[in-house]
């Protein structure tokens, strides 16, 4: 069972973050991936809105970690602070991240200008944790300009980084089918940039081409994605990717664009908080004695399903038509 942080308490790890403070920084992360998550964005959020927020996405074994790795090292040269954020798998035993912080991007580890966070996944669809969104508000509201932020690489279900990210990173490889693929995966349309990664393989030529015609049959009214090719392992063309995610985010800054992406980032946020809290009060029904009785009534034809899901919906005191 969670401990119940105070919420003076919280604001006083927050005041402590602010002041650069690691291990305050940590415990509210740490509090967000809890049931207080709220006491936490409550106490922040008038401050966040700053940072500029980076979604790396892309199949399993693209070399999206490297290529984080090689980011933190291109930001570190123009001496900018920046928070990473990769959303790792569960272990299936303690439910927390298999790989931790100490295991990846070690270069990085003894600089204070970079914090490094992993988080579990567990289970969450879309190659986020459920608690990723506040976990980046914390580090924007302490004062970091840039966050990275890395799914897990599940594939097809990753759209939802663009739900958190200003700027969208897809990372593909030569020989990954790419153009199929992104277009099967619905990436076509999340990607703000394309990063070609291990762009020293063979196919390196085919895969941007297939990308670059795929774009080409895809309509778009302002923003094309440029095709970046890098070796994350050697940081070759690392610097031409931050060229690019520089670019679109003066596009952003142009005509409220980054505004509106926000407004929507926060409408499709309330509606899935909206629809989780009414599933779990509805779902708080949908055990016991009387749901079993509903469902005889629904089996031996009584009543429909419809109707038994609007008296579960009565009995908890919702509208029968939500």
């Amino acid at each position: 069972m969670a401990i119940q942080v105070d919420p003076e308490h919280i604001q006083m790890l927050y005041a402590a973050a602010r002041n650069h403070d690691r291990t305050a920084l940590a415990k509210l992360l740490s509090i967000v991936e809890g049931p207080q998550a709220g006491d936490v964005v409550s106490a922040i959020f008038p401050h966040t809105g700053q940072a500029h927020v980076v979604g790396f996405t892309g199949a399993p074994g693209s070399g999206k970690s490297t290529l984080v790795d090689a980011s933190i090292g291109q930001l570190r040269k123009d001496d900018i602070e920046v928070a990473v954020l990769a959303v790792d798998p569960s272990s299936p035993f303690s439910g927390g991240a298999i790989l931790g912080d100490r295991v990846r991007m070690q270069s990085h580890s003894l600089d204070e200008g970079v914090f490094i966070r992993s988080m579990a996944s567990r289970g969450a669809l879309g190659g986020l944790a459920v608690a990723a969104p506040n976990a980046v508000r914390v580090f924007d509201a302490v004062g970091k300009p840039v966050v990275l932020l890395e799914t897990v690489g599940v594939g097809q279900v990753e759209i939802e980084v663009v739900q958190t990210a200003d700027t969208v990173v897809v990372v593909v490889n030569p020989g990954w089918g790419d153009a199929i693929q992104a277009a099967k995966a619905g990436l076509l349309e999340i990607a703000d940039v394309f990063a070609l990664n291990k762009s020293d393989r063979e196919g390196a030529d085919q895969a941007a081409g297939d990308l670059e015609a795929m774009l080409d049959m895809t309509p778009r009214l302002e923003w094309r994605p440029p095709v970046v090719r890098t070796v994350a392992s050697n940081g070759t063309g690392v610097d031409d990717l931050w060229q690019a995610i520089r670019g679109h985010k003066e596009f952003l800054a142009q005509d409220d664009r980054l505004v509106r992406r926000r407004r929507r980032h926060l409408e499709g946020e309330v509606r899935a908080i909206v629809a989780e809290q009414l599933g779990t009060v509805a779902r708080q029904y949908c055990d016991g004695p009387e749901f079993q009785k509903l469902v005889n009534e629904i089996e031996l034809h009584e009543i429909d399903p419809h109707r038994g899901a609007q008296r579960i919906l009565e009995l908890a005191g919702l509208s029968p038509n939500v």
